[in-house]
């Protein structure tokens, strides 16, 4: 993940105990693009029980990921949660395989990481037009340097994040909106002996 300035640097491998689930790490996706969610919400958008969706909340707050934004709740009853990291986070994976336990989490972690990735991508291969939704398969190919490697990144961060401040910020057409995956790989090319 690129880092921008915007982006929470973390280097503690327990972080990736809560993001290698696959359904906390999508409910804090939710929670991400909605910028504050309650756990009846996440269960309505999921199709999970509440309380299943309230365990994983509790679990995002126990590693620093979700908090309870009581500013935003009803009334005294209603429990409101929101990312603590509204722009993200960079994950360190050098320094975090340095720390204990930190070659085996994030081992795991890629695992679930990239066959998160493999099913997205079948996904959008796979998937048929509908009058709801669309899909785009992007693939450019740039000659870039690392410095503008670099550039590039932070440019398509600041184009996610200005789309995610803009349509978290209109609660007008959430019942219009599904949440849309937006995975963007920025790698060098492999060698063609590879």
């Amino acid at each position: 993940m690129a880092k921008t300035a915007r982006e929470q640097k973390v280097e503690d491998p327990r972080i990736l105990r809560a993001i290698a689930h696959p359904m906390r790490n999508r409910i804090l996706g939710e929670l991400s693009a909605a910028g504050h969610l309650r756990a009846a919400d996440v269960a309505e958008v999921l199709g999970i029980p509440a309380n299943q969706a309230s365990f994983h909340l509790r679990q995002l707050a126990k590693y620093g990921l979700a908090e309870p934004a009581p500013e935003l709740a009803r009334d005294g009853r209603d429990r409101v949660w929101k990312p603590v990291h509204e722009h993200g986070i960079d994950l360190e994976i050098s320094a975090m395989e340095k720390g204990p336990g930190g070659k085996a989490a994030v081992a795991v972690w890629q695992r679930q990481a990239a066959a998160a990735a493999r099913a997205a991508v079948d996904r959008a291969y796979s998937s048929r037009k509908s009058r709801d939704t669309h899909v785009m398969i992007s693939d450019h190919w740039i000659r870039l340097t690392k410095a503008e490697a670099k550039e590039l990144a932070a440019e398509l961060i600041a184009v996610q994040d200005r789309w995610q401040e803009r349509t978290a910020a209109d609660d007008g057409g959430a019942s219009r909106r599904r949440t849309y995956n937006l995975m963007t790989f920025l790698q060098p090319a492999p060698d063609p002996e590879s």
